[in-house]
């Protein structure tokens, strides 16, 4: 009786009114001790003001159920067939929507529906690979962010395909520790693309600079990328290099030199259609045994081979796997420019030219890193001058790490 003399009143009430005791009605729904007969008349009359032609009305009634498990389902159901700022409450929170549910919603709703969605916690895969497919860029870039949905790397990648130009999206997507190594090369290189393209049409660079600038860039990334010894993704970020014609001689010398050859030996894998096995016995060979033949069934141009020859050895001479810095390893540059200044045809030229662009990259890095040290220790001078205490605790704080 309560509930029939609720929507008698209903009638003739203004809408602050409405949304008002329709809060209040839902809200007895969900927690009061109501009888079977009255939870049913109440359950009826919520489904009934859905069609109240105010929105405050609907929104109240979404604020009161969205978080609840105890809703009616076709009450939901209405509410997120409703207008986008109703729904996206419903979308966002409710329990009662299935997979099935949340994926027709995510085909048929705009962006804020599609944005509510995209921040539900513990998103199922069905749902983010919809969301993948359809989503504009605003919710893309909301499920990217979103740490505890379940993205399938076929559904990043697709994310790449369709809006791989939106830099939030990029961005989202490199901070998340489950993107793959291949995508997370292939965005790099978009980003690279793409500050090249800016620099040239602001006349900063000429574009053949800048082309130049994005291919190192480029490069330093997909070594970083790769290394990792037995844990190492290179295999994939080859794969994808070379998939985008990006998987260049210059860039396995780099990674030589680097003494992070893990990026080299998996493109001499794929390059040479041997196994990985036979590839890496062939590179830790000290006495360069079938290096020669690797080499060429790789198809890697002749000129290069000196320095390719040069590099090999020196790494083996180290430790094959000992692993690098930052950059390009200058002690191991200098082995393969002394091997390679002897050289005098006409492509000897371009060689050198490329190995003292990487000294002078790697020269640039010492500075920065020595610079860097510099200013901390000037820093801490500073510091110990100011409180002569602070350097009493910083031995204590040694000294406890040393024990």
């Amino acid at each position: 009786m309560i509930v029939r003399r609720f929507l008698l009143w209903a009638r003739t009430a203004n809408a602050e009114a409405r949304a008002s005791g329709s809060a209040a009605l839902a809200g007895a729904y969900l927690r009061s001790g109501m009888s079977d007969e009255d939870r049913a008349e109440a359950e009826t009359a919520l489904i009934a003001l859905i069609d109240d032609p105010s929105p405050l009305v609907r929104r109240a009634i979404a604020e009161e159920m969205a978080s609840s498990p105890r809703a009616p389902r076709n009450l939901i159901l209405s509410l997120i067939a409703d207008q986008s700022d109703v729904a996206a409450l419903v979308l966002a929170h409710s329990p009662v929507l299935r997979e099935a549910d949340l994926v027709d919603a995510a085909a048929i709703g705009d962006k804020l529906a599609q944005r509510a969605i995209a921040m539900r916690p513990h998103l199922p895969t069905s749902v983010s690979a919809a969301l993948a497919e359809v989503g504009v860029d605003e919710a893309l870039v909301t499920l990217a962010g979103n740490r505890t949905a379940e993205i399938p790397d076929f559904s990043m990648e697709r994310m790449v395909e369709r809006a791989g130009d939106c830099g939030a999206l990029r961005e989202a997507l490199l901070a998340r520790a489950d993107l793959p190594a291949g995508l997370r090369q292939t965005i790099a290189a978009k980003m690279s693309d793409a500050l090249a393209s800016f620099v040239t049409d602001c006349g900063w660079l000429t574009p053949e600079r800048s082309a130049r600038l994005v291919r190192e860039s480029t490069e330093r990334v997909a070594v970083a990328l790769a290394a990792g010894g037995e844990d190492s993704d290179a295999p994939a970020i080859v794969e994808v290099l070379r998939c985008n014609g990006r998987l260049t001689p210059g860039l396995m010398l780099r990674s030589l030199l680097s003494g992070e050859p893990a990026l080299a030996e998996a493109a001499f894998v794929s390059l040479s259609d041997l196994p990985a096995a036979r590839v890496a016995a062939l590179l830790r060979d000290r006495r360069g045994t079938g290096l020669k033949a690797l080499y060429r069934k790789a198809g890697l141009p002749l000129s290069l081979q000196p320095a390719f020859t040069a590099a090999i050895a020196a790494l083996n001479l180290r430790g094959f796997d000992a692993g690098g810095g930052r950059g390009v390893d200058r002690a191991l540059l200098r082995e393969v420019l002394i091997a390679c200044e002897a050289l005098d045809d006409s492509e000897a030229g371009a060689l050198m030219g490329l190995l003292r662009r990487m000294d002078s990259e790697a020269a640039r890095e010492e500075a920065r890193a020595m610079a860097d040290s510099l200013a901390d220790d000037a820093a801490l001078a500073f510091l110990v001058e100011a409180d002569p205490a602070l350097l009493v605790e910083l031995e204590i704080g040694d000294l406890r790490q040393a024990a």
